[in-house]
């Protein structure tokens, strides 16, 4: 069976973007049992892996749409990819502002947040550690 150029580009162009999608699906799943099993060092390499799966498939997906455009499917799952990034930001978030209550209740006296703009300490120094 023979297929013109345009089917040959299509195939060539999912065959390019189907491996950098799925590292981000697999990632992804990684992170969320990761977060399931709240495993700290798991969260952080995870993390840290779907970042960098992610920045790959960005620029094998705008390379695809400067040289004539992306398969809708393929665009369909990385926008799913997207929403799911979003939906762990925002579950992260929430445990985060949970546990920021959890110390105000617990340490009243410390003032200053716990978590600086970069994800670092802010705590100046200070020990989370009350003496009785």
């Amino acid at each position: 069976m023979m297929t013109t150029a345009a089917e040959m580009l299509a195939i060539e162009r999912v065959a390019a973007l189907e491996p950098p999608l799925s590292a981000v699906e697999q990632r992804l799943a990684a992170l969320g049992q990761a977060l399931e099993r709240y495993d700290c060092a798991a969260i952080e390499s995870e993390a840290a892996a779907l970042h960098r799966a992610l920045a790959a498939a960005i620029d094998h997906f705008t390379r695809a749409a400067r040289q004539g455009g992306v398969p809708s499917a393929l665009r369909h799952r990385l926008a799913l990819a997207g929403g799911q990034v979003a939906a762990q930001r925002e579950a992260l978030a929430r445990a985060t502002a949970a546990l920021d209550r959890a110390i105000d209740v617990l340490l009243p006296g410390l003032s200053t947040p716990i978590y600086a703009s970069g994800g670092g300490s802010d705590r100046n120094g200070r020990t989370g550690s009350a003496l009785a």
